[in-house]
């Protein structure tokens, strides 16, 4: 157990000394994409091959002294399209889509030969070249990842690799040299908004926290990511736990509150494992408990699995379920800083916002400020998914282009297809298009683009994709996840979806539309919650962007991406017509025309799309195009 500041400030140069003990180490992706494709099996494989040619070696070996070479199951790399992943270090070589077959090779070639394995390297078809090291492949190379930079690098499950990367000093300088007022204003001086959604100053809620009068107070970490798509928080959670815990234990010193609360969707099992590991090392290491690091100062943190509600992403929801009640939003005031927890001053962000913390401590919130922009510095985790070349996690500085992001980052879209529009922020975001590619990605640019940047998810969409069915999707989703409190969001969200659902299945007219976009209005201003107010929009940013489209399905009953299976034109195929007449005898708009024994044609314009013909056909020749 560390005791004091000198004594971590020992560990951290011993640990330091004994990783030089490692010739070579390497790391395979643990995280949850790179698992499902199969890198447990390549890092037992791994330890075998290490094992039966005698190179094998930890830090426990290390200090025996035994050098060697390590093997580690490191957090997610961020490239999960090319998983599994594994990296060499020192070399910094990373090699994609690996195999258990694939491991003597490595070993032989790269460990014991010091040669790349060079079909295992990534290749880019754009820039036609092979990428030897991790930080020169375009995917990485166009990023900053601060929040993300132990992620894939370090052993997410051994403290001591987090200690080795300079972990826990930011908790001894607040401990040692800072007072509580001093850590909430240079928190609010660095600009820190809150990354779960909303954008809130980090700081200026911490400092209200503070100058509560209570006798006891919390602090609460939302890792209950529920939007389709996003794994920003599983991925620090899975990664890099220690870094969250961090910055939770100086939000509680900087607070004025002795306990923390993780919030964590019990469908993510690999990340809860893992923290309950990096909890229990805190404590047997000294930062978590009673006088931390000498200083008096007592902090304990609990993990709490919620059930996978949505609205459970929501500050008061989410408090409700911690105490054990159903999660439903409360109205406010009082506010979760006033009366959050158990009734208690809460401080509430989310996994993003506390990771960012000990950055800012350890380098300043000067520092912090030169990286995005002035309303929203530092940087962002999106999820980047769809139909892009390039999917998986990526960390950008704030005020980034949706430009830079898709075509740089992303590699652009597959197949050589064309833009069409990317749904950022999840259920509750929008949908932006191409007039937008050079918009600033910073939390008021996107809200005045009728947008937000959310939790951070990035659903890229071509040009095959129907926007009124993204529509219809996303409104399914946030309609079954009400949780029912308020009418606005339980009754209008049930009503819209009926409407969406009208429209993709051909039978919805011009009031259907005007009805759809005075429900979302209401729903938008008359929902008690954050994610009611916002569950329109993608409703409303569709039908301003491409009401086009809408009027296609509604006036002429067809989608003009051939998606809605409702909507597509009925056609006769003249090879398999035999010009039996029954299908124009059935037709109750006389739409077919034709002699009899000769090929007939429907009359589109006609067409009520009742499917009579279809099943009275009886050579299958009527197909819809």
């Amino acid at each position: 157990m560390i005791r004091t500041v000198n004594e971590l400030q020992e560990k951290y140069d011993e640990l330091s000394k004994m990783v030089q003990g490692y010739h070579m180490r390497i790391l395979v992706c643990g995280g949850t994409g790179c698992i499902a494709n199969g890198s447990l099996e390549v890092y037992e494989k791994f330890k075998e091959v290490l094992h039966k040619k005698g190179l094998y070696t930890d830090l426990k070996l290390i200090q025996e002294g035994k050098e060697g070479v390590g093997i580690s199951s490191s957090g997610c790399h961020g490239f999960c399209e090319m998983g599994p992943l594994v990296r060499i270090e020192p070399k910094g070589y990373l090699y994609v889509k690996v195999k258990a077959e694939d491991v003597e090779e490595i070993v032989e070639s790269t460990v014991l030969r010091k040669q790349p394995v060079k079909r295992l390297l990534f290749k880019d078809s754009a820039e036609k070249k092979e990428f030897l090291k991790e930080n020169e492949i375009p995917f990485y190379r166009r990023q900053t990842r601060l929040v993300l930079k132990n992620c894939g690098k370090i052993d997410a499950e051994d403290i001591r690799d987090y200690i080795v990367c300079g972990g826990y000093k930011a908790l001894a300088k607040v401990l040692t040299e800072m007072t509580p007022e001093e850590v909430c204003d240079e928190i609010l001086k660095s600009g820190l908004r809150g990354r779960g959604g909303a954008g809130f100053p980090t700081g200026k809620k911490w400092k209200q926290v503070l100058m509560q009068d209570a006798d006891i107070k919390y602090v609460v970490c939302n890792g209950d990511e529920g939007d389709p798509g996003a794994f920003m928080d599983r991925s620090v959670m899975e990664g890099d736990p220690h870094r969250m815990l961090e910055g939770m234990i100086i939000a509680g010193y900087a607070s004025g509150a002795r306990e923390g609360y993780i919030y964590v969707r019990g469908e993510y099992p690999l990340a809860v494992k893992r923290l309950q590991v990096a909890i229990q090392q805190a404590h047997e290491w000294g930062f978590l408990g009673e006088n931390i690091l000498g200083s008096n100062f007592d902090f304990d943190i609990h993990i709490n699995k919620g059930a996978g509600a949505f609205v459970c992403g929501e500050g008061s929801a989410l408090t409700q379920s911690i105490e054990g009640f159903r999660g439903m939003p409360r109205p406010r005031p009082p506010r979760t800083v006033e009366k959050g927890l158990f009734g208690k001053p809460t401080v509430l962000n989310n996994v993003e916002t506390f990771a960012n913390v000990p950055l800012i401590i350890s380098n300043g919130a000067d520092w912090y400020l030169t990286i995005g922009t002035p309303g929203s510095p530092g940087t962002k985790i999106f999820a980047l998914t769809g139909n892009i070349n390039n999917t998986g996690l990526i960390e950008v500085p704030m005020g980034i282009t949706l430009r830079q992001i898709i075509f740089d980052i992303g590699a652009g879209i597959r197949n050589g297809k064309k833009f069409k529009a990317v749904q950022i922020g999840g259920p509750s975001g929008g949908c932006l298009t191409e007039e937008h590619l050079d918009i600033s990605m910073d939390f008021d640019s996107l809200e005045a683009a009728g947008a937000m940047v959310g939790s951070g998810g990035l659903v890229v969409l071509d040009e095959d994709s129907c926007m009124v069915e993204v529509a219809r999707f996303f409104m399914d989703f946030t309609q079954r996840e009400s949780c029912g409190k308020c009418v606005p969001c339980r009754e209008g969200t049930k009503r819209m979806l009926e409407i969406l659902e009208k429209i993709v299945s051909g039978n919805a007219n011009i009031k259907d539309l005007q009805l759809l976009e005075e429900l979302a209005e209401v729903v938008k201003i008359g929902s008690l919650c954050g994610l009611g107010k916002t569950a329109p929009n993608p409703v409303l940013t569709t039908m301003k962007y491409f009401k086009d489209e809408y009027m296609a399905h509604v006036v002429e009953k067809r989608c003009p991406s051939k998606v809605c299976k409702g909507l597509g034109q009925l056609a006769i195929d003249p090879d398999k017509c035999r010009g039996c007449g029954k299908c124009r005898k059935i037709c109750p708009a006389s739409a077919i025309e034709g002699k009899t024994r000769e090929p007939h044609k429907i009359d589109i314009t006609r067409c009520l799309r009742c499917l009579a013909c279809v099943d009275a056909c009886p050579f299958d020749a009527i197909r819809e195009e």
